[in-house]
């Protein structure tokens, strides 16, 4: 079976709205096609998502991660649909947050059908004891669950936060008496940009997180300081046998313009070319035992999926300066 995945015409993208708010980032709103006029349609119906250990949960994750955030910007219908597309092509892990508009409350029927069979993760942007305390119950609340496998401090690089989360009246806390308490078998950190490799160096100095969610693209990474960073977090991560997650994987930059990322899918312009979405893939993955979160832009779906399944760990990785200068690849602002 085919799947096409390309125009607000198409059942999957009835009823889209604006994208929900993230995490001190102002949301774009869904109203046009900026991609491309191109159809994805890919079929993947043999297609073998490789799956390996996610850290130290016992749980072998496939190496692709439904990344929620979509979801908030859609009517049921849809992601009812794009949930059971990800299922049935072999995704078992999800990956979704407080912030994203109404996403956990869009995942609840497909969890009431496959809670069993998936790794189930959400975030909380709460920094105080009782803020986390309280999201942590919403979001089981919202997902219709007694419990999820994973909850993450969303997006902590600022040092007041980090802090202030780590201490005794701290969102940690919460999440160590969640764990306890059976509501979370686990416990994760996130970020974006430049300081965000650093920042969980330290926060695995402070605690043993059990996972890592940091960008990953060849543009950052020519940062310098960035990549001997990321560097330093992959192998303390491999020593410490900490999950890695990779976002903006498939980046390829920042929108021209307010305007038109403001009628956008996500919060940067995404590749959009199979071979270019193979080869940013790819180029992550090699990175060693690092799971690629999906965009939110759910027509590059599939051919995300596509990439992360014929994944060759053999690959050689010339020209890439090259690719990148004809691709247009560029820092992302956020």
């Amino acid at each position: 079976m085919a799947y096409e995945f390309t125009s607000l015409s198409t059942p999957l993208f009835r009823g889209v709205k604006a994208l929900p708010s993230f995490h001190k980032i102002r949301p774009p709103k869904i109203g046009v096609e900026n991609i491309s006029n191109r159809p994805f349609v890919v079929d993947i119906v043999e297609a073998m998502i490789p799956k390996m250990p996610f850290g130290n949960t016992g749980h072998e994750s496939s190496r692709i991660l439904f990344g929620a955030a979509g979801l908030g910007s859609c009517d049921q219908e849809y992601a009812n649909q794009i949930c059971n597309f990800a299922f049935a092509q072999g995704v078992n892990h999800f990956d979704t947050a407080a912030s994203y508009g109404d996403a956990e409350e869009k995942m609840a029927p497909f969890l009431s059908e496959h809670r069993s069979e998936i790794f189930l993760a959400t975030k909380t942007g709460d920094r105080s004891y009782q803020g986390a305390r309280e999201s942590i119950r919403r979001s089981l609340e919202r997902m219709k669950v007694d419990s999820f496998e994973l909850i993450q401090l969303h997006n902590l690089t600022l040092r007041d936060e980090w802090e202030l989360v780590h201490s005794e009246q701290g969102a940690l806390k919460a999440l160590v008496e969640a764990r306890d308490e059976g509501l979370v078998k686990f416990i994760g950190v996130t970020g974006h940009g430049f300081d965000v490799a650093r920042r969980h160096i330290e926060s695995l100095g402070e605690f043993s997180y059990d996972s890592v969610l940091f960008p990953y693209n060849f543009a950052m990474l020519q940062n310098s300081n960035y990549r001997a960073d990321v560097t330093e977090l992959i192998e303390l991560c491999g020593n410490r046998s900490v999950a890695i997650q990779a976002i903006k994987t498939v980046a390829k930059g920042n929108w021209p313009s307010q305007e038109i990322k403001s009628n956008s899918f996500s919060w940067y312009e995404p590749l959009s070319n199979q071979s270019d979405i193979d080869l940013a893939v790819s180029f992550a993955m090699s990175a060693g035992n690092l799971f690629v979160n999906s965009s939110s832009d759910y027509r590059i779906f599939p051919a995300t999926i596509k990439a992360v399944s014929s994944y060759d760990s053999s690959r050689i990785f010339d020209g890439l300066e090259e690719w990148s200068a004809r691709t247009g690849l560029e820092v992302l602002n956020f």
